[in-house]
């Protein structure tokens, strides 16, 4: 079953184990795999939660990448083996798992643009196949390059899997934050108010700046409010852009965060934010969209246009210390919970929320 462990709680014998298994576009299937293989330098973590991410399901939706692969990278749960040589961690140890780790040599790194790193890009955990996050199975398997340089952390025995989960979400928002430079006193408009448009709620208010959320579901409106936004509209109010400046005493926001991939959020966004403002792409547009902008507009309004892709490995141990000290409170974007075998019902729910529905969580 596993070569050069040291030590293993892996159950005696067993030699198969359960996944989420991407067969093509829309098709998983929950089939048995081989546990994997531990080499002398790397762990085995087994899966206690793992989040649902919309990066997961746009890799499930759309021809992205070929099959067979495992998702899921939110990954929290137990280390079940570790190789010969790891010495910095013991079987037990309860840990949230970071997919992703750069190199720290090249140009990007040097930069700090760690998610343009091809070593972030191609060294993953995996459940077996191409290395894809594989946090949908009962076990993942963590590479000696993200054991050796901090890609797991340890859980502290306050804290449920459940919360531990959330530290590479978290981090995803801050470097967001960070990158937009949010700052006490200022005013955010957040488009959207899903999980992330809610954790970038809860992180603007923690920072000291105050947020106005917009979303087409009144109870997703509501929660915004629930969660620290200062005020909160239906993203159809065709008053939405005069409401906005009022609130601003005519100027508009210092910052918008676009939360969902839409058009119309966008220029929402651009007639909302103030000269001088900054707007940034978190949520991915498909590709074929196109957007035209005077970019007169930008110049003369010198409105800054930031993306911001994936997390920061500077920011890890900030979005632990968030998560950890419960210093937003993640447990209120919790709504659903789905066994392993059902995943497909919880990408489903996903693609078309009821109104209640917010972050949705895998237990396999």
């Amino acid at each position: 079953m596993t070569t050069n462990v040291t030590s293993s709680i892996v159950e005696r014998g067993k030699t198969n184990v359960k996944a989420q298994v991407f067969r093509g576009v829309n098709q998983l299937s929950y089939e048995e795999i081989p546990v994997p293989t531990v080499e002398p330098d790397e762990v085995l973590v087994q899966v206690r939660v793992v989040g649902l991410c919309q990066s997961d399901i746009k890799k499930i939706r759309y021809p992205l990448y070929e099959p067979p692969r495992i998702f899921g990278h939110e990954t929290a749960g137990t280390i079940a083996a570790i190789g010969n040589n790891v010495k910095s961690w013991q079987v037990g140890q309860r840990v949230a798992v970071m997919h992703h780790i750069p190199c720290m040599r090249c140009v990007y790194c040097l930069n700090d643009n760690f998610s343009m790193c091809d070593v972030y890009k191609n060294i993953s955990t995996t459940a077996g196949f191409n290395a894809s996050g594989g946090g949908f199975a009962d076990y993942v398997k963590v590479p000696g390059h993200i054991v050796e340089n901090g890609g797991l952390i340890s859980i502290p025995d306050n804290i449920s899997f459940e919360e531990a989960s959330f530290v590479e979400p978290t981090n995803c928002c801050l470097k967001a934050v960070k990158k937009a430079q949010i700052a006490p006193g200022q005013t955010v408009l957040v488009t959207g108010a899903g999980p992330i448009g809610l954790m970038f709620i809860m992180l603007v208010k923690y920072f000291g700046a105050k947020a106005i959320a917009t979303d087409l579901l009144p109870s997703r409106v509501e929660k915004a409010l629930s969660v620290g936004a200062e005020a909160a509209f239906d993203a159809r109010d065709p008053d939405l852009t005069a409401k906005i400046h009022a609130l601003t005493g005519g100027l508009g926001v210092d910052i918008t965060l676009l939360a969902v991939p839409s058009e119309k959020a966008f220029f929402q966004a651009l007639d909302s934010t103030r000269k001088g403002g900054k707007i940034l792409f978190f949520a991915e547009f498909p590709d074929e969209v196109e957007i035209p902008i005077n970019p007169n507009i930008l110049y003369r309004r010198e409105i800054d246009l930031i993306g911001s892709y994936s997390s920061s490995y500077r920011l890890q141990s900030l979005s632990a210390d968030i998560v950890f000290n419960q210093r937003i409170d993640v447990k209120a974007l919790i709504s659903d919970r789905y066994p392993l075998k059902d995943l497909s019902a919880a990408v489903e729910q996903a693609i078309a929320p009821t109104p209640d529905t917010y972050k949705i969580l895998i237990y396999p």
